[in-house]
């Protein structure tokens, strides 16, 4: 049996597939606790781990972050993302750590996991010596000599000029983020480790073993794929549901015509962005649209739906999924392997952290359309979900990733690989 301390930010896209993580060492009989925000204690407790709540970090309210992170208030583009990432992700992470230490110390585990965003669980492995394995719940961001810098979503460059600039980008984008560096070598400095050890880019990534979602298809080809990854597929069963199904359930189903499935995810919720404007196109199409709001205490939005939609704050994948022709989708990570998982070509419209990188690598796969922007007009979204219901191209590239996702089971081969790194002399044995 092997000791695991689970790590998850404490945002739904970050808990929900390491929860399922979690159900899997319980299933396979390993001692797990999991150390999570308060508001997402519950779905680890539904799965039978034990969990720590943030004390030290402090603790907050994805969908209001700015009451805990004033610097957070209503603001978009690049330069508030970066005091997201900052404030959110790096200096929480001391106060990750004095949790984690303190938790040790009462009970030592083997093999911290965590996603690639819980800086603290790489401090904290350092500081007492023992294993760490990340799950990376976003595309892979592993940076590499043949790419240009993930995460801004560029397709890499092809000849000698391609090439060019993505060195060029290599060494301008760690410039403009500088500002992460410094916090995070200060976070170091605290905890009484040396700065300047990894960069800032790769800081929540064990060099021991990194569980990657997804497929290769979905990363970009690489000569540098360090031998620590390993592919898992999605952490999410395709037919995962559990959920309670809307009231307006029969009427779909008994409506003939496709469903188009439109999310905004489930932070940065801001119905403008993406519903608005996938109602005011779809609203007089010959398609049912289904919408969710994403937020359990938002059950409609602040505009009316147009009456070939429906709306519910979410709605069990696993049964609409089977039904739909199309998902429009802000590009979160966990809801885009879930329509590809059913063969679904899907029209992505990233706009700030990880999106806009899930919206290249979808596109370059040839499984949907990159609107190039979080904040598309009806005429974009429009003209793209014609394509992708048209084009019979983008549904069998869907397909073919839908196949190669099929070949995994997700937490499974999570607890396989950690398992097999929990046999491994822990770091400190080996200095």
């Amino acid at each position: 049996m092997v000791a695991v301390m689970i790590q998850a930010m404490p945002f739904h896209g970050h808990v929900a597939p390491l929860a399922e993580v979690a159900r899997a060492f319980i299933s396979a009989g390993h001692d797990v606790r999991a150390y999570t925000g308060s508001a997402h204690a519950d779905a680890f407790q539904r799965v039978g781990a034990e969990v720590v709540r943030w004390r030290a970090a402090p603790d907050f309210d994805e969908h209001d972050v700015a009451a805990t992170f004033p610097r957070l208030v209503g603001r978009k583009g690049p330069a508030q993302m970066l005091r997201n990432v900052e404030d959110l992700f790096v200096r929480t992470a001391d106060g990750q750590v004095q949790d984690l230490l303190a938790e040790y110390a009462e009970r030592p585990w083997d093999v911290i996991v965590a996603d690639e965003l819980s800086l603290g669980a790489g401090l904290a492995s350092e500081l007492t010596g023992t294993h760490w394995a990340t799950v990376a719940i976003t595309p892979l961001a592993l940076q590499s000599r043949d790419l240009p810098p993930i995460g801004i979503g560029l397709r890499p460059g092809r000849g000698p000029l391609g090439r060019t600039r993505d060195a060029a980008l290599r060494r301008i984008v760690p410039r403009l983020t500088a500002a992460l560096q410094r916090a995070y070598d200060e976070q170091r400095r605290g905890l009484g480790l040396p700065p300047g050890v990894r960069a800032f880019a790769e800081a929540g990534f064990s060099t021991e073993l990194v569980c990657a979602t997804g497929v290769p298809e979905l990363d970009w080809p690489r000569s540098d794929l360090p031998d620590s990854v390993a592919w898992v597929g999605a952490l999410a069963p395709a037919g995962a549901s559990g959920l309670a199904l809307p009231p307006w359930w029969d009427e779909l189903v008994a409506d003939p015509r496709p469903i188009a499935l439109v999310t905004q995810g489930t932070q940065n919720t801001d119905p403008d962005d993406l519903v608005a404007p996938a109602f005011a196109a779809l609203g007089r199409q010959d398609v049912q649209v289904v919408a969710t709001t994403g937020r359990a205490d938002a059950a409609g939005f602040p505009f009316a739906a147009p009456p070939n939609a429906r709306v519910a704050p979410v709605v069990p994948f696993g049964d609409l999924l089977p039904r739909t022709d199309v998902v429009v989708t802000n590009g979160g990570w966990g809801g885009v392997l879930a329509a590809l998982a059913h063969g679904l070509p899907v029209v992505v419209a990233g706009g700030d952290l990880d999106k806009p990188e899930v919206a290249a690598r979808v596109r370059a796969a040839g499984a949907g359309i990159s609107l190039g922007t979080g904040q598309p007009t009806p005429r974009q979204v429009l003209g793209a979900w014609r394509r992708v219901r048209d084009d019979p191209g983008y549904r069998d590239a869907a397909r073919r990733i839908a196949a190669r996702l099929a070949e995994h089971d997700g937490p499974a081969e999570v607890v396989e690989h950690v398992a097999r790194l929990a046999e491994t002399p822990q770091p400190s044995e080996r200095r």
